[in-house]
Parts: structure tokens; sequence; C-alpha cells
């Protein structure tokens, strides 16, 4: 399997990643960080202390840390999908 890295992050598994919320148009979830425990269609599931957030991917601009330390912002509009559709769907790049 190839490594994950800031190009292919659209068309990787994001379960166990590290994430903080960037933007969000609800402005309680800004700022909520910890690991990425499950994902549906339009929504990310964060554990943030023992506590699971379900944070929807539409309107929030998410910050994950990559396995080997590098940071990428992803607008979670372009995370938008069942996770095993999104890996074969193209996307052009911002």
């Amino acid at each position: 399997m190839t490594p994950i890295t800031p190009k292919n992050i659209l068309r990787h598994e994001l379960i166990g990643l590290e994430v903080s919320v960037v933007e969000d148009a609800n402005p309680h979830n800004v700022g909520v960080s910890g690991r990425v425990v499950d994902e549906t269609r339009n929504t990310l599931i964060i554990e943030d202390d023992s506590r699971e957030r379900c944070i929807a991917k539409h309107h929030a601009t998410f910050r994950f840390r990559l396995p080997d330390g590098t940071l990428v912002e992803v607008e979670g509009s372009h995370l938008i999908g069942r996770p095993e559709d999104r890996v074969r769907r193209r996307v052009r790049r911002w």
C-alpha cells in the first residue's frame, strides 16, 4: 500500500489520523481536535478526550497530521461521499 501524502490524502483512509477543525459553520466545533474514529458519507467522528464528536464535512475545514508529521488542510466539501467511493473518484487539485 502506498504511504499517505498530501497529494493522495483524498484517496486514502482517514480513520486513525490526528485531526483538528480549523473552520466550521458551527463556531462550537472550531478547535475540536483528536483522532478520527469513524467516517460516514457526510460526517467525521472525532474522539476528543474520550468523547466522540460528530462534525459535518460540508461546512468545515480540517487539518490532518499525517504519520510522518506533515500537516495538511483539507476542505470538508472535498471529503463528502462514502469513503469507499471517494477512493475511486478523481479530484482536481486545489
